[in-house]
């Protein structure tokens, strides 16, 4: 059985008072889950759909829906490059295997410590500043192998 920390219950009471229709709670609860776990397991889709008053199985039919959220384990720092057509025309593609050789990984593979998730995004809607990806909540844009490397270097 799936059970939230102290904090989360708080914030939990906060947000389902938004919502006259409970379910609509759900993408605010997906995330509190994924920013306390990591993931969301099926114990946690479980009780949130309890919460809720709805199925697991419709839990995880809208979490599987968002890539923003995992149902596996990841690093403290999950990467998500951009692949989209400006980024790729922009040399992502390169960006991304430099980045996956740096970290020694493949996209959707996390490191070994558990630090790095690296992964590729459709689109993080940012075309201007392409190529792109995104750290947890952070956007970084015009990138190229120097700027990759400060902004893993800043993260170690």
């Amino acid at each position: 059985m799936y059970a939230f920390s102290q904090a989360a219950e708080q914030k939990i009471e906060k947000i389902l008072l938004k919502y006259p229709n409970k379910v609509s709670a759900l993408l605010p609860l997906l995330t509190l889950t994924q920013r306390e776990e990591s993931y969301i397991s099926p114990d946690a889709m479980e009780e949130i759909g309890r919460r809720l008053d709805v199925s697991p199985a419709y839990v995880q039919s809208v979490l599987t829906f968002y890539t923003m959220y995992s149902t596996q384990p990841v690093g403290k720092y999950v990467i998500l490059f951009c692949i989209n057509i400006s980024c790729q025309l922009n040399g992502c593609d390169d960006l991304l295997d430099y980045t996956a050789k740096k970290l020694c990984i493949e996209p959707g593979e996390t490191t070994p410590d558990k630090k790095f998730t690296l992964k590729r995004e459709e689109c993080l809607a940012d075309c201007t500043r392409g190529p792109m990806m995104r750290v947890n909540d952070i956007y970084h844009g015009n990138l190229t192998c120097e700027k990759i490397d400060q902004i893993l270097d800043s993260l170690a």
